[in-house]
Parts: C-alpha cells; structure tokens; sequence
C-alpha cells in the first residue's frame, strides 16, 4: 500500500482499532500513540502493509515525575514507494521492559543498544543488548533526566578518567576568537 502518512494513520486505526491509543498531526507530520504490548504486530504492519521499510530512529524521552516515565519513539518511513514518514510512540514504565524490533528492522540492534546504555530500557529478545557508549559495569544512565549535568565520579580510575577530557595535544584545536564559526570549528592540526 503507497500511500499519505494520513491515510497509513487511518490504515492503522482500522486494523488495530483500541490499540490505536491516539493520533495526532504537526506540521504535516503524522503520530500514532499504540498501546506497548501490540507494539511489535503494529510495527510489522507498518512495514509489510503500509511501505514502511525503512526504520530512521528508534529513540526515548524521559518524563521523570510521569508515569508511565519512558516514551519510545519509532521513526519510519517509506522509502521505495511514497517517501512518506511516520512516527509511533509507546509508554513504557520504568520498571518495564521493551520488546525488541529487530526481527523486523535488524538496524534496530544498535538504536536499542543505545537506548539500553543512555535511558536503562531493556529490550526482550535481543540478540546482543550490552553497553554500546558506556563501558561494562557502568552503573548510571546518563541520557535520564535525574543523571547531574555535572556527570558522576567513576569508581573505576582504569577504565575511564575522572577529570575532564584533555583537549590539549590532541588531533584536534579550536581557534578562540571573534572570526567566524567556520574559522572556530574544531578542525585537523594539519589543516590551515
């Protein structure tokens, strides 16, 4: 089926019905908010329904002092057929887990990892969910809204330092001044 990300929209609300929680369009984009546990079927029909053979993103939010906490973000589109875009949303508690997507998109395997290590969401039935930023161990999920700014000290001085990351001497400088950004970027030391 090629077709207008509203018309998807209406697709899904047709074939999955309550689990189609809400919908929603922003400036020509289209939401679809489904219920978690038909997470999964949904996303399968989106692909092999509705075109959508294109997994973009997969990302999370945190809306610490909600419940549930976590919103997961799928971000689709249609590229061999309409060039259409659409995105589906799900809550998911904190003490919950998500199922994976990688039976249907495997390029889901490191945006899951990502989420893993930056939000602490697990994804059951991955095939290989470990830190992907983070090193083993790390006890902390830095992308949460409760993680300081300041970051944490870590109890493990051999894995990773504790001080701010040295600039000077590496294969990159910054030129501080008033010239243009161009000028200001980060740039190779070998570059003019």
């Amino acid at each position: 089926m090629s077709a207008t990300a509203a018309k998807a929209v209406d697709a899904l609300q047709g074939a999955f019905g309550g689990a189609i929680l809400s919908t929603h369009e922003f400036r020509g984009e289209q939401t679809v908010v489904v219920a978690k546990d038909r997470i999964v079927e949904i996303l399968r029909h989106c692909r092999d329904a509705l075109d959508f053979d294109f997994l973009t993103d997969i990302s999370s939010v945190d809306n610490l002092g909600s419940e549930p906490r976590f919103e997961m973000v799928y971000e689709l589109y249609a590229m061999t057929t309409s060039q259409t875009h659409l995105r589906v949303k799900c809550t998911v508690a904190e003490d919950e887990s998500m199922p994976t997507v990688t039976g249907i998109w495997p390029t889901a395997d490191w945006h899951e990892r990502e989420i893993y290590d930056m939000m602490g969401i697990t994804f059951d039935g991955h095939p290989d969910l470990r830190r992907i930023l983070m090193w083993d161990g790390y006890p902390f999920y830095p992308l949460r809204k409760d993680f300081p700014l300041a970051g944490r000290p870590s109890e493990m001085p051999d894995v990773a330092f504790t001080d701010t990351a040295p600039l000077a001497g590496g294969p990159f400088v910054t030129s501080p001044s008033s010239a243009s950004t161009v000028h200001r970027e980060p740039r190779s030391r070998e570059m003019p």
